[in-house]
């Protein structure tokens, strides 16, 4: 069966948004006035990259079978929807707008799928042994997250690299690494029966015979999503500097066996809340992937445009670190230059 799928954040909620729809199912993607009238004009524009093909196509949604609409969040009817997909920053969900539709869908108890770098906070909840309750200094607002229910949201790693272009229109996104979404699975398994339909959906999808990558997986464990923390601190966070930003490969690759030792350490972290070693994803193939990522991450490039709020996973695995006795100089490092900039941007607006 087709199911109706919102996803709030119209970037690189585009890209989920076009593996479902070229899967069947219908999708709103929630976002301004402005794009979503250009979508509904225009449609959506994902560029990837087939395996063995050297150049990128265009994914246009209007040839898709499954039907695209876009709206501002005061619009949103819930009742329409089988499921969400969280696709924006943290920060943005504290505006009014967003604050009021994530209300409504709280007290809908739609299915939430976040394909956030942050976990949302009743994800963590669900996570045994953790005090989740001593983690809101991480969050811009973590007061959004309380009217949900732990059991209705989950977590995708967002592993796929993907960016709108500068000097392209707001519907168009360039996938620079097709990697797949990990989902840990729901709590309720009638949630987990839509997930598992949109992965076999998903996965039978074929573009003039050929596969399409970017694959949505679905893992029984809670901790599989958590393996992106350690690419994160080792090169997202890194590529910010005290003053100025440098591009993921450098902060990898510039000193090897320093980030090798902060990806690990990560590791043991997301082990001691009760990972298992194959949740993780080797240093080595993270490395190797890392050559590639020429660009500084988007929370360096936020940073760098003079961004007051953004993501704070790195001050998130500090926490973390904290409370189960496993803190690290290396990673306080981070977390205290990212603190430093946003007190720059904060006091140079006034």
């Amino acid at each position: 069966m087709a199911y109706k799928i919102l996803i709030l954040g119209a970037s690189y909620g585009s890209l989920l948004g076009t593996k479902l729809l070229m899967a069947g199912h219908d999708v709103t993607l929630v976002c301004r006035q402005a794009t979503a009238d250009l979508i509904n004009a225009e449609g959506t524009d994902v560029r990837i990259k087939l395996r063995g093909e050297d150049t990128h196509r265009s994914i246009l949604s209007g040839d898709q079978p499954g039907k695209l609409d876009a709206v501002a969040p005061e619009n949103v009817d819930i009742a329409n929807y089988d499921m969400v997909a969280l696709a924006m920053a943290e920060p943005q969900y504290g505006t009014a707008d967003i604050r009021a539709l994530m209300r409504r869908i709280a007290e809908a108890r739609l299915p939430c799928l976040s394909i956030m770098n942050m976990p949302p906070l009743p994800y963590l909840h669900r996570i045994p042994g953790l005090d989740a309750s001593k983690l809101d200094a991480a969050y811009t607002a973590p007061d959004v997250w309380a009217g949900f229910d732990p059991d209705v949201v989950t977590l995708c790693s967002p592993d796929p690299q993907a960016f709108r272009l500068p000097d392209e229109k707001a519907n168009v996104l360039f996938v620079g690494l097709p990697t797949n979404f990990k989902a840990a699975a729901f709590a309720d398994e009638a949630h987990n029966e839509i997930l598992r339909t949109l992965e076999a959906d998903i996965a039978d999808v074929r573009l003039d015979g050929h596969d399409v990558p970017v694959k949505l997986r679905v893992y029984a464990s809670l901790f599989v999503p958590f393996a992106k923390w350690s690419m994160l601190l080792t090169g997202n966070y890194r590529c910010i500097e005290a003053e100025g930003v440098r591009p993921i490969r450098e902060a990898v690759h510039s000193d090897l066996a320093l980030s090798e030792s902060i990806y690990a350490h990560v590791d043991e972290i997301v082990r001691k809340l009760g990972a298992d070693p194959e949740d993780g994803v080797p240093f080595a193939k993270y490395s190797a992937a890392a050559e590639g990522l020429l660009k500084p991450s988007s929370v360096a490039r936020a940073i760098d445009s003079g961004a007051e709020n953004i993501e704070r996973v790195d001050l998130l695995v500090k926490l973390i670190s904290d409370q189960v006795g496993l803190s690290d100089a290396r990673i306080d490092a981070v977390s205290k230059t990212v603190d430093g900039r946003i007190a720059e941007n904060r006091q140079a607006s006034g």
